[in-house]
C-alpha cells in the first residue's frame, strides 16, 4: 500500500527526539525518504550526540523506511547546504524541509543576557533561514532545467510567538519572527511551486515538559492529548503533493485538534479625516479597544 508521500524525500531538522522523531517516523511509513538531521545537543543547544540521529534512522529501516543521518549544524551556511546535498546524494531529489530544531533559554526579560537572547535567535531564525535558503536554491535550479517543481516548507512557531509567554522574551520573539518569515516564503516562493507553513504545535517535549509540566503530564486517560505523535500527521499532510493548495498559513495543533490561525488583520479603526490632537487620542483608543475583539491571554498569566 503506498503512503501519501511516497518516494518523496524530506529533511526534518531537530529529529532525533521528541516531535522531530515523530514526524520523522510518520513520513517514513508514509513512503518518505528521510533525512534525521541533530546535532545531538542539550535543550539549551550545549554538547554533541550523534547516537540520537542514528537510532531514528534504525528504528526507520527496521520497519521498512528509508532514511540516513545527518549531523550537520543548521545555523552553519555551508552546514546547510550540505544538509540538502546530502538529501540529493542520498534519495535523487528533494521535496520538503521540515525545520523543527530549535532550543529554549527562559528567563524573565529584566534578567534576561545578551549571549542567551543571541542563542536563541542564531538557532530560531538563522537555522530556520540557511536550510530553506539552500533547498529553494535548489528547486529553482530544479525548476530552471525543466524539472516539475513540487515542494514545501514547513516552519515551527510556537504559541509563545504567536501571543507571547511570561519568560520567554527570546523564545517568543524569534518564534514570532518565523511566522512572519513564513508569510513572505509563501508570497514569494510560489512562482517556483514552493510552498510555506507553519506549525505552532503543542506537545510532549523536553521544552515543554520543563516550561509546562504539569499540562505534559500523562493524565491516564483513553487518549495522550500530549504525545508528539498526534501532531505527525498533519505535518505529513502538508509535506504531501495533497497540499499544494495551502500556502501562508500557521496551524494549532494538539492532540486531535487542528486549528488555522487567523492572523494579523485590521481591526476597529477610526478616521477623523483630518490631523488628532493629542489630547483627543485616548478616548479614541478607549473605544477602539472596547470594540476589537478581545486577544488570548499571554501564556503565563492569570
Amino acid at each position: 500500500m503506498m503512503g501519501i508521500c511516497d518516494g518523496r524525500t524530506v529533511i526534518i531538522t531537530g529529529a532525533a527526539r521528541g516531535l522531530g522523531r515523530a514526524y520523522a517516523l510518520a513520513f517514513a511509513a508514509e513512503g518518505a525518504n528521510v533525512v534525521v538531521n541533530d546535532i545531538g545537543a542539550s535543550l539549551a543547544g550545549d554538547g554533541r550526540d550523534t547516537s540520537a540521529a542514528d537510532a531514528v534512522v534504525a528504528e526507520i529501516r527496521e520497519a521498512g523506511g528509508n532514511a540516513v543521518a545527518n549531523y550537520e549544524d543548521i545555523t552553519d551556511w555551508d552546514a546547510a547546504k550540505r544538509i540538502v546535498e546530502a538529501a540529493v546524494a542520498a534519495f535523487g531529489d528533494l521535496h520538503v524541509v521540515v525545520n523543527n530544531a530549535g532550543i529554549v533559554r527562559d528567563r524573565m526579560f529584566v534578567s534576561a543576557t545578551l549571549d542567551e537572547w543571541d542563542a536563541t535567535m542564531h538557532v530560531h531564525l538563522r537555522g530556520h533561514f540557511c536550510v530553506s535558503r539552500h533547498a529553494v536554491d535548489y528547486w529553482r535550479a530544479s525548476q530552471k532545467a525543466g524539472k516539475p517543481v513540487d515542494a514545501r516548507i514547513i516552519n515551527t512557531t510556537s504559541g509563545a510567538g504567536l501571543q507571547g509567554s511570561i519568560a520567554q522574551a527570546a523564545y517568543a520573539t524569534a518564534k514570532g519572527g518565523i511566522a512572519a518569515l513564513t508569510l513572505v516564503q509563501a508570497g514569494e516562493l510560489g512562482r517556483y511551486g514552493i510552498t510555506a507553513n507553519a506549525l505552532a504545535p503543542a506537545a510532549r517535549t523536553r521544552m515543554t515538559e520543563q516550561a509546562f509540566a504539569e499540562k505534559m503530564a500523562t493524565a491516564g486517560d483513553a487518549f495522550d492529548g500530549m504525545n508528539p505523535a498526534n501532531v505527525a500527521p498533519t505535518v505529513v499532510w502538508l509535506g504531501s503533493e495533497r497540499s499544494k493548495h495551502v500556502t501562508g498559513c500557521v496551524f494549532e495543533l494538539e492532540g486531535g485538534k487542528i486549528m488555522i490561525e487567523d492572523g494579523w488583520r485590521e481591526g476597529p479603526a477610526i478616521d477623523k479625516g483630518a490631523r488628532w490632537n493629542p489630547a483627543d487620542v485616548g478616548a479614541a483608543v478607549d473605544r477602539l479597544l472596547a470594540d476589537r475583539v478581545p486577544p488570548r491571554a499571554i501564556w503565563g498569566t492569570a
